[in-house]
């Protein structure tokens, strides 16, 4: 792929993989390629957590998650191995936490790496610092279009075949609704369609 061209091997496969998973669990597609970064994972990999628990592969999935997933036959190997399912996980998984849990939207991304509040922070810090630097990346490589809204709209809006990018600064309040008017984030536009300014 031309737009990877300019990665290391090893990196690539992270970078598309992120990329996809981000387009089909509607998650910022720079906070997935900068949650992939912070967790520099690789097929294989078990590191051992203080609490008894494993991180699991590139996305480092935590073993803990693995018994609610249990009842769908997934197993510690299906995230060890090498691939893109692993990423799909942790989409799911970011997807759930931006949805669902408090905070802003960094302190819930930050939840995928810890919920304790002092690992989350620093999670959290180092979470943003990545997420611009790949919204840069990004937005070098796709076409990206700005919109604009007078009504009140979701933190997350949805956009049929496209992925989300945070503008630098942006942040959604506790419950993800942005006040109008409002700046909605940057989207990716995909082969399916270009959105119009």
């Amino acid at each position: 792929m031309l737009f990877l061209a300019d990665l290391p091997l090893p990196i690539q496969e992270r970078v598309t993989c992120s990329v996809i998973a981000s387009v089909k669990y509607r998650v910022p597609t720079n906070i997935m390629l900068a949650v992939a970064e912070k967790e520099a994972g690789k097929p294989g990999l078990w590191s051992r957590n203080s609490n008894g628990s494993y991180d699991v592969g590139s996305m480092q999935f935590n073993t803990a998650y693995l018994n609610d997933l249990a009842r769908y036959r997934i197993t510690a190997a299906d995230v060890a191995a090498p691939g893109c399912y692993s990423y799909e996980l942790a989409a799911w998984r970011l997807r759930q936490h931006i949805s669902k849990d408090s905070g802003d939207i960094w302190t819930r991304a930050a939840n995928y790496h810890s919920r304790t509040a002092r690992h989350n922070a620093a999670y959290r810090v180092d979470l943003m610092r990545k997420a611009s630097k790949w919204a840069d990346w990004l937005e070098s490589r796709f076409p990206i279009s700005d919109i604009k809204r007078s009504e009140p709209v979701a933190a997350m809006p949805a956009a049929s075949g496209g992925a989300m990018l945070l503008p630098k600064g942006y942040s959604a309040g506790v419950g993800g609704a942005i006040p109008a008017p409002a700046y909605v984030p940057r989207m990716l536009l995909t082969s399916r369609g270009a959105k119009e300014k």
